[in-house]
């Protein structure tokens, strides 16, 4: 009875990841199918772009969309404002979320319940909720149509912030002050000591602010009025709504909207196998360690 019953639990085990691998199979085909029909469209041809079906791969193979996109459109500008904007925003990010962590590690910090409390709370308030006040504060300080007041939109984060404590937390506090016996300070602490520990929690805050950055639509939109100045995410919101280009009398085709896409991908791919192999490891020791 017991050999019986091992069998038929064997088979159900059997079916259910059958079943758990068709479905997760489909789910996979839902996120790739419209990213290869992306890829398509944006190498084929002008009209055969405006068919109204779903292709797998590129009709009349052409590069007229990236063309037409880079330099007709002028989508250059706005992909190096995005560039300037995501690289310089990141880093700060990256840097003063970091030092904000170490700082909360500090077992003398006076008040330090009460600030990572205050951190949480900041973590639930909706990003909508605040539009008008983060608009009034850059027009008193005269940052409207400046990418600064986009590198100064969510300059920090109570996640990125409290990621980084929890890794920090992970170095012993007797090794600090040993170095600060031996006459080390305390940002030369920071960066030789624990800064080294902390590569996959780096990678994630990294990963994540970098593509938040990237797709930042509100804050252009809400701050930015100057052609001049938006970034590739507005630029192409701009090129997909719009029936025809502004600044001329063409057809902006179905494949020229495709490539924009396409470009505006690239970087997020192009980071990716960087800070992947922390990616995960720090995603998960950064959230289970206390």
């Amino acid at each position: 009875m017991g050999i019986e019953r091992l069998e038929r639990m064997g088979w159900k085990n059997k079916i259910f990841d059958f079943l758990n691998a068709v479905f997760l199979l489909l789910l996979m085909l839902t996120m790739i199918v419209p990213f290869i029909n992306v890829i398509a469209l944006a190498f084929s041809s002008g009209m055969a772009s405006m068919q109204p079906d779903i292709i797998l791969f590129p009709k009349d193979f052409s590069t007229e969309g990236f063309t037409t996109v880079w330099k007709s459109l002028n989508l250059w500008r706005p992909f190096m404002n995005s560039v300037i904007v995501t690289v310089t925003g990141t880093f700060f990010h990256v840097l003063l979320t970091s030092l904000a962590g170490f700082v909360l590690i500090q077992p003398h910090l006076p008040g330090k319940k009460i600030i990572i409390s205050f951190i949480l709370l900041t973590m639930m308030i909706p990003q909508d909720a605040i539009m008008i006040p983060l608009y009034l504060v850059n027009k008193d300080l005269h940052l409207i149509n400046t990418l600064s007041s986009l590198v100064l939109s969510g300059m920090v984060s109570g996640f990125s912030i409290l990621l980084m404590r929890n890794y920090f937390l992970g170095v012993p506090y007797e090794m600090s002050e040993s170095a600060q016996i031996d006459g080390a300070g305390m940002f030369r602490i920071f960066a030789t000591m624990y800064i080294r520990v902390a590569k996959s929690g780096l990678a994630t805050i990294t990963l994540f602010e970098f593509v938040s950055r990237w797709n930042m639509l509100t804050a252009p939109v809400l701050f930015i009025n100057d052609s001049s100045k938006i970034t590739l995410q507005v630029a192409l919101k701009s090129m997909i709504t719009e029936a025809s280009a502004t600044s001329s009398n063409f057809l902006v085709t179905t494949n020229v909207r495709m490539a924009g896409i396409l470009i505006s991908i690239i970087p997020l791919i192009a980071i990716y196998p960087f800070v992947q192999k922390y990616f995960m490891k720090g995603l998960m020791l950064g959230a289970n360690k206390e």
